[in-house]
């Protein structure tokens, strides 16, 4: 009996099937083979990166950096995007117990992250910005980097953005002892030595309400601190070292008595120190991300900075994963459409390509300028970062930067769920079948309205900032002038007008909304800071149009800003007030 056939089924007699008729037509559509979409350099086709980068980065710069950028993008459109493909069904698996009945608690990652994480190491996608071997133009540099390796590496940016704030965020405590502990890890382009870091904050009673942790610190003999509680969600936990906000004992409740602390997830022997994962979470997206629970039972940390004021010294933490989150926004934005551009030359309907349907590529148009404005905002946000970081920053840019981070993250987010879910119904039903690597496309960028500030809490977050001091609008508006001021082709008249209206809207929506009280204020946060976003970005797509037609001869930035213009972009009525 052959292999896998049912005792009762007869083998069909192959001769047989001669006896019948089948007409020509249904020969041919028996024959029909899809084209898949594919990928080639993701550098060298990406337009808008490489014309960005010409623009914003010094040309001896750019001919440095460009062959990691070519490298990157060959990765990621070619071995690592094909491992990503093959490893689809993987996702990390936690080994409670032994054989012998010994707690280990061992994670085990996808074959995918164990290449990602030695990539990223080798290529200094955290390393890059700690090198500053260009100065402030390094921050740009590794966020490219970022930006290219992202898509292809199932949100592996996901440990690697904790690193990169955990890095900072030491190097900038002063806390000797523990700058030379860890930074050389998190910083590391040898694999071998290479640490990523978690971050350690959301609890059951909040993620962004982290006030009311419930994690107590205790200190022990040796002036270290034991710690003890409950922490609900924690991104790759299989990290070599954690940041996280405990209280310790007698400490205030609130955010003031809660203090950052540094730990080590395991000892020489690779124990785990006094923590026990109790299970890994069964997420929407981000599967290959190992999020746990973890339950701290007499942990031992070492204080960061000080016994209070722990959520203002994990800030840039949360800074840094913010900007590593509108990097990824626009990753996947860019992924989505580069596959569905792909797609439109191969697959026919109705008798011709889909290339060749107008309605099709208008729709893929659209999608295209939301991304190119993305783009535009998250990387001024990166810039902006760079100079912090160097100390090339006067009070106006980091004002700036200060009201930019929120607004930029929270308006890509919104962005990136909108562009990747309409880019999969560009491919029917494909768009919605697993097997088609698709779909988790949509399910990680559901992801990234939600962490590091829900679009609202983000929204809160501007709002204080703009409340708390009015020289950050001006800032703001002051850059949103710089990019206009140098814009005067016709074509981006009505672009520009609209962005100076927009901006005139809001900030009269924000007087008279301070006016009538702090109920109507928070009501309009929203629509406030997605105006103020999607007018910034339109004000930086315009700028670089008009740079674009002038030294590269290239209308395409244009058509892009002139059709961002007539979306959405003054989201604020006069129902508001």
């Amino acid at each position: 009996m052959e292999a896998n056939k049912p005792a009762n089924q007869a083998v069909p007699d192959r001769g047989a099937l001669r006896l019948f008729h089948f007409p020509l037509r249904f020969q041919n559509i028996m024959q029909f083979q899809q084209a898949l979409p594919t990928l080639g350099n993701q550098y060298e086709d990406d337009l808008v990166l490489r014309s960005y980068l010409k623009r914003s980065v010094p040309a001896d710069v750019l001919r440095e950096i460009k062959p990691t950028l070519v490298e990157m993008g060959r990765l990621a459109g070619g071995d690592l995007y094909q491992m990503q493909l093959a490893d689809r069904l993987n996702e990390p698996t936690l080994t409670q117990w032994d054989a012998w009945g010994n707690r280990i608690d061992w994670i085990e990652l996808t074959p995918l992250w164990r290449v990602a994480e030695r990539i990223a190491a080798e290529h200094g996608v955290v390393a890059t910005a700690y090198e500053q071997k260009h100065g402030r133009f390094s921050r740009v540099h590794q966020c490219a980097l970022a930006y290219l390796f992202t898509p292809s590496t199932d949100i592996y940016s996901c440990p690697l953005a904790m690193t990169d704030g955990a890095a900072r965020t030491l190097l900038g405590s002063g806390n000797q002892a523990l700058i030379e502990r860890a930074v050389p890890h998190l910083t590391s382009r040898d694999p071998k030595e290479f640490w990523t870091s978690g971050q350690w904050m959301t609890e059951l009673t909040g993620g962004s309400d982290v006030g009311t942790s419930e994690t107590i610190a205790r200190p022990d003999q040796s002036q270290h601190w034991l710690l003890y509680g409950r922490k609900w969600f924690t991104s790759a936990a299989t990290s070599q070292i954690a940041l996280t906000l405990a209280r310790p004992e007698g400490n205030p409740a609130g955010g003031r008595g809660l203090a950052l602390f540094y730990l080590e997830m395991r000892d020489e022997q690779g124990r785990l120190r006094n923590i026990t994962i109790d299970r890994l979470k069964d997420k929407l997206g981000t599967r290959k991300v190992p999020t746990a629970e973890l339950t701290l039972d007499g942990t031992p940390a070492q204080l960061v900075l000080g016994t209070t004021d722990g959520v203002r010294n994990i800030t840039p933490v949360l800074n840094l994963t913010r900007l590593w989150n509108g990097i990824s926004a626009v990753s996947l934005m860019r992924r989505s459409i580069a596959l569905a551009l792909d797609y439109a030359q191969r697959r026919t309907a109705f008798g011709a390509l889909l290339s060749e349907k107008p309605l099709h590529m208008d729709t893929l148009a659209g999608l295209q300028a939301e991304t190119e404005a993305a783009f535009h905002l998250a990387f001024l946000v990166a810039e902006l970062t760079g100079r912090a970081e160097t100390k090339e920053i006067d009070e106006e840019q980091r004002l700036l930067l200060r009201l930019l981070t929120p607004l930029m993250k929270l308006t890509t987010g919104k962005q990136v769920v909108a562009v990747v879910s309409e880019a999969l119904e560009a491919f029917g039903g494909a768009g919605y079948v697993e097997d088609t690597g698709l779909p988790m496309l949509l399910r990680d960028a559901q992801v990234l309205p939600i962490w590091e500030g829900t679009t609202n809490v983000l929204s809160l977050d501007a709002l204080r900032v703009l409340v708390a001091d009015d020289r950050a609008l001006h800032a703001l508006k002051a850059e949103v002038s710089r990019c206009l001021v140098s814009v005067h082709d016709d074509r981006l008249a009505e672009p520009a007008r609209i962005v100076q209206s927009a901006m005139a809207h809001a900030e009269s929506w924000l007087a008279k909304a301070r006016n009538a009280g702090t109920l109507v204020l928070e009501a309009g946060a929203r629509r406030l800071a997605l105006t103020l976003g999607r007018a910034t970005e339109l004000a930086l797509l315009c700028r670089h149009a008009q740079w674009s037609q002038e030294n590269e001869g290239n209308g395409r930035a244009t058509v892009a800003a002139r059709r961002f213009a007539t979306s959405a972009i003054n989201l604020l009525t006069a129902a508001d007030l």
